[in-house]
């Protein structure tokens, strides 16, 4: 019986290309907090023109209740994410 090489059979070869492509990063995709916030809340009505950053709020955040503060160049929002709800935001500036 001959024996295959891993690295040249094609089962193992698709294998690892699965899972690269499901273990790639979010960030490849650009999926950033500050990005995914900002469009979450513009799904909600409300205008963030440029995301600047998203920090985590340790303080208010809970278990499966996530709450981050938002900068945009025009306004600066708190944003509550419970679990398969809207989130709700609150303008701070």
């Amino acid at each position: 019986m001959e024996r295959r090489s891993l690295i040249l059979c094609p089962t193992y070869l698709s294998l690892v290309v699965l899972l690269v492509g499901l273990l790639a990063p979010a960030q490849a995709t650009g999926e950033t907090p500050k990005n995914m916030l900002a469009a979450q809340i513009r799904t909600q009505g409300f205008a963030c023109d440029k995301a600047l950053g998203a920090t985590r709020d340790a303080k208010r955040s809970k278990p499966d209740f996530a709450v981050w503060i938002l900068k945009c160049s025009n306004a600066i929002y708190r944003v509550s994410r419970p679990p398969d709800m809207a989130a709700k935001v609150e303008l701070l500036r």
